[in-house]
């Protein structure tokens, strides 16, 4: 695998072999097949993820996840637009305006992810991985367009709620504080961190408080507020 050999744009080259490794037992060991909790995976993986090797692992999941939902929201603009005639643009730096225009007619992408990667597993700790050794991660890894991914699934994951009725757990609401608790960690490790891109800006302009639901019982557990986590950690 190119990915595997060139590194994350640094040349940073430990050993391919343990990488595309690590890469196959994550995708293989993990996922809602398993008999266990999501957030009790995501932390094994977590762990499998430590180290410079697995820190370029968790940079290629998340950079698969994020190219993978990129595709399929051009693929589901184009079927919209070929059954309706309807063009709707598809901008990976900010997908609000995708679904405050077409989100009733569109497939929240990151439940559909192909090679066995689920948002809640090993999403989850490919974040987790490289948010908890972020001064590393930015040594190993080119941490710019890591960081785009990082801000690319979070943005994905909270218009999901927003416009694709995707409804709010105990999980759901723990990728997004580790998304943005990554995004955080990241930037702090940083010489010269980007601009927060446009769809948090917008959000940390707005108050609103989900409902998070307790699955097993049906009912609203408790409440998590987008804008209010990212103006506290990603402004302090």
């Amino acid at each position: 695998m190119r990915w595997f050999r060139r590194g994350s744009g640094r040349q940073v080259e430990h050993d391919p072999g343990r990488q595309e490794a690590l890469l196959l037992d994550i995708r293989q060991r993990f996922g809602p097949h398993v008999q266990a909790r999501f957030d009790e995976q995501a932390a094994a993986v977590a762990g499998q993820l430590q180290g410079d090797d697995g820190l370029v692992v968790a940079a290629v999941a998340l950079r698969e996840v994020a190219d993978a939902a990129h595709a399929d929201l051009l693929a589901q603009a184009a079927e919209l637009y070929r059954r309706t005639g309807r063009p709707v643009t598809v901008d990976r730096r900010n997908y609000r305006p995708l679904w405050k225009e077409a989100g009733s007619a569109l497939r929240w992408p990151l439940f559909a992810l192909p090679g066995r990667l689920h948002p809640y597993i090993q999403v989850r700790g490919a974040v987790t991985a490289v948010g908890g050794q972020s001064r590393r991660t930015v040594r190993v890894l080119d941490p710019y367009p890591l960081l785009g991914h990082l801000f690319e699934v979070l943005d994905l994951t909270i218009a999901g709620w927003e416009f694709g009725l995707v409804r709010v757990d105990a999980d759901a609401a723990a990728l997004a504080t580790g998304l943005i608790g990554a995004a955080r960690d990241v930037r702090a490790a940083m010489d010269d961190p980007p601009p927060l891109p446009p769809p948090v800006r917008e959000l940390m302009r707005r108050n609103n408080t989900v409902d998070v639901y307790d699955l097993t019982a049906n009912r609203v557990a408790g409440g998590f507020n987008p804008g209010r986590t990212m103006r506290e950690q990603l402004l302090a």
